[in-house]
């Protein structure tokens, strides 16, 4: 007998693995443009995207049809067994869209985290050298490699020691990370990191024995920071004097989220591997890895694949949404929307009745992050706000589903983060921003 609709919150958190958390238990049915709707009738604006993976809406019309009608010519090709038609076509579409022409050489996966541990088998074989840098307060999966190197909260690693070994971490110029005042220039910021990752490189990790260092150029579950270009060019010349390989990972930050079509953009750095996932099919899982062909061609036929690695489908959806970036503005419409918003937050931010409990606005596009003060920082922070009432971002984030909007919080501060859709509406974006507002001032009246 089938399970009613009412019940089906109940048999999910009866049948699914209690290690899937989750926002909400109601049951999602229906997903268009900026919105989702459950199967209770509930009807709600999306602010999460699927955590940045439906960046053009749900259910991109042109998308899905090109997904349909690949599943009525071929569903799957094993990558081992030969090429197919839609790999190569998206490819050919990737090319052009690439921050520096040497970035040529694609291998296709599934997910993120996939993607993470490709880019660690490569450089670890490439370079001869195991050992991997990445950075405090970095996310890049939850798979064992992946997890190794993912910084951003214990609570992924919490009882599943031990991690793949030869991983190190070092500083992201983040205020926070390094225990300094907010105010602090962005030039020390980075001085500070350089030489964290100087010592690094001196006392734990020498670099003969270092493969690669990995960054997120807008660290996302770190906080929605984005990395100072001197930063990531800092990076870049320590990579070049050492023989270490740069891994760029643009899962979250790629495919148009912060204003371009891949963030690194922005500083010029040119990456030897970059990371894309998310964004890349609206959805359907797809990921993938791209580095210069002279370090590929280095790599043994058959050490890299995957069952589903580049699926048929997913690449036709793949295709269709790098032509929708070439047809419908979407940058454009990025730009626009990311002014607006980081207007409106920042007026948000300046009202007397709740300066106090905003501690930053920050992000890039529309990867945008609010912090909050807290009164859980630890003891020796040196940059202690006046407290907000107690965990506020997630406060916040329930007051906006309960008032239509899904929006999601993250890192081990009190930060809540905007990853609308990349096409949305100066109306839906409007509505958005309201409800925001709204549940901030209410969680403040309601104080601890």
């Amino acid at each position: 007998m089938a399970t009613s609709s009412d019940q089906l919150p109940a048999f999910g958190q009866r049948h699914v693995t209690k290690g899937v958390g989750r926002l909400t238990d109601r049951v999602m049915t229906k997903g268009e443009g900026s919105y989702v709707q459950f199967e209770d009738g509930h009807r709600m604006l999306d602010f999460s995207c699927g955590i940045g993976v439906t960046n053009l809406g749900h259910c991109h019309p042109k998308v899905s049809q090109a997904a349909a009608d690949q599943c009525m010519n071929l569903v799957h090709s094993q990558c081992s067994i030969s090429f197919h038609s839609t790999y190569l076509r998206l490819i050919e579409k990737l090319l052009p869209m690439m921050p520096d022409p040497s970035l040529d050489s694609f291998f296709l996966w599934n997910s993120g985290s996939e993607a993470v541990e490709a880019s660690i088998k490569m450089a670890r074989f490439i370079t001869g050298k195991q050992n991997i840098i990445s950075m405090q307060g970095a996310y890049h999966g939850r798979t064992y490699g992946a997890m190794a190197v993912t910084k951003s909260k214990t609570a992924y690693s919490e009882g599943f020691m031990p991690l793949m070994p030869g991983v190190y971490g070092t500083a992201f110029p983040y205020w926070h990370q390094l225990g300094v005042p907010k105010d602090t220039s962005e030039e020390e910021l980075v001085r500070l990191s350089l030489y964290q990752l100087e010592l690094v490189l001196q006392q734990q990790t020498a670099p003969k024995d270092t493969a690669a260092i990995i960054i997120e150029p807008v660290i996302g579950e770190g906080g929605y920071v984005p990395a100072p270009h001197a930063f990531l060019r800092g990076l870049r010349e320590i990579c070049d004097k050492h023989d270490i390989l740069l891994i760029v990972d643009e899962v979250q930050s790629g495919f148009g989220r912060t204003g371009r079509v891949f963030n690194i953009e922005y500083s010029g750095v040119r990456p030897d591997m970059m990371l894309m996932a998310k964004g890349l099919a609206n959805g359907f899982p797809l990921s993938a890895v791209v580095s210069r062909k002279e370090l590929t061609d280095m790599l043994k036929p058959g050490s890299m694949g995957g069952t589903y690695a580049g699926n048929a489908v997913s690449c036709a959806a793949g295709i269709a949404v790098a032509q929708a970036f070439k047809e419908e503005n979407i940058l454009a419409n990025v730009n626009a929307r990311s002014e607006e918003l980081f207007s409106a937050l920042n007026k948000l931010s300046e009202d007397p009745a709740i300066k106090s409990t905003i501690v930053d606005v920050r992000g890039q596009g529309l990867m945008v992050g609010v912090e909050f003060a807290s009164s859980s920082y630890n003891k020796y922070d040196v940059a202690l706000q006046p407290s907000a009432p107690k965990g506020m971002a997630a406060r916040v984030a329930k007051k906006c589903i309960e008032k239509g909007m899904l929006i999601l919080t993250t890192s081990v501060y009190e930060v809540v983060r905007f990853i609308p859709p990349l096409n949305i509406s100066q109306e839906d974006l409007k509505k958005g921003i309201d409800i925001f507002a709204e549940s901030v001032k209410e969680v403040v009246a309601e104080g601890n």
